[in-house]
């Protein structure tokens, strides 16, 4: 079985889920898009990933300011407003008759092109928007057990070439640090920048916790996450010392405890990395303590939203 930040709980309700393209619904198996897609053919896209919480899909507006940073950044159009977006996930979601503990993955590529190329101005149509919602728990193996992680030789890439915090659908890179890690025997990548210091995971941030502090990195070569960003302010909210800094293996394989975050795993302990022990190899006190806090704020959340 596939061990990682990632892993979900089967759930036979997915067989039969309703996918909006471009303002339509279609069966599991029939949702279907053109080879002539520019996220097919190029990778030319941008994506975002929520969570639904009794009703609540958490965070919302962080979700929709990062996707319209990623379309601005790669020049995309995209032909629509955040509320317009944010009706056709509800219609979605209405269409499934669903209201708690699902995914939601929002896709939007620059369009259908008229021959494969690179070339933008080869696109023949408005943007494509496919909404995917699956009923998806987080295993509970993960937080009891830990995930490994193993330093892939990948390395995040430099801002100037390709921002690691833009969201969007080249990712042969974090794929390509994953199959190491796997190959290696882990579960999931640790990659470092550009200058040899942690970055992130291949699909989630990165935090170690050393003498009572939290660490992550600078946030310069990593990816622009949302639940990395809630980690950070509960620290400070609740007088945990968190540090934005550099630092290398030689920090990290000292590490009294060590976990990652991501929106759907929430926080996710790491149990071994490069085959060393991280701490006592189990979910660490001030680890659990931000997930304890990490879930309030979920809970603080949807009690907002459910009162406006």
């Amino acid at each position: 079985m596939v061990h990682g930040t990632h892993n979900a709980l089967e759930d036979s309700r997915n067989q039969n889920i309703k996918i909006f393209i471009n303002g339509e619904f279609y069966k599991r198996a029939e949702a279907k898009i053109s080879v002539f897609d520019s996220g097919y053919l190029v990778g030319d896209g941008v994506w975002e990933a929520l969570r639904l919480h009794q009703g609540t899909l958490v965070f919302l507006q962080d979700h929709l300011d990062r996707l319209w940073q990623s379309a601005a950044t790669v020049g995309m159009a995209l032909g629509f407003s955040q509320q317009e977006l944010t009706q056709n996930i509800y219609k979605t979601l209405h269409e499934n008759n669903m209201s708690n503990g699902v995914h939601v993955r929002v896709m939007v590529t620059r369009g259908i092109k008229k021959t494969p190329s690179q070339d933008p101005r080869l696109t023949i149509s408005g943007p494509n928007v496919v909404i995917i919602p699956e009923y998806k728990t987080a295993a509970p193996e993960s937080k009891a057990k830990g995930i490994t992680l193993f330093t892939s030789t990948i390395r995040r890439g430099s801002p100037d070439y390709l921002d690691p915090r833009l969201n969007c659908h080249s990712k042969l890179h974090e794929v390509q640090a994953l199959i190491q890690a796997i190959e290696a025997g882990a579960d999931e990548a640790l990659m470092l920048d550009v200058n040899g210091f942690v970055s992130t995971c291949n699909a989630t941030n990165f935090f170690i916790v050393k003498n009572g502090e939290v660490w992550t990195s600078t946030g310069q070569y990593c990816m622009n996450g949302i639940t990395r960003a809630k980690v950070i302010h509960l620290c400070r909210a609740n007088n945990i010392i968190c540090k934005e800094k550099n630092f290398s293996l030689f920090d990290v394989y000292g590490a009294d405890e060590a976990f990652v975050t991501g929106s759907f795993g929430g926080i996710t302990p790491v149990s071994k990395i490069d085959g060393r022990q991280i701490g006592d190899g189990k979910f660490g006190t001030l680890s659990k303590k931000l997930d304890t806090l990490y879930n309030s704020l979920i809970a603080h959340e949807v009690e907002n939203t459910s009162r406006s």
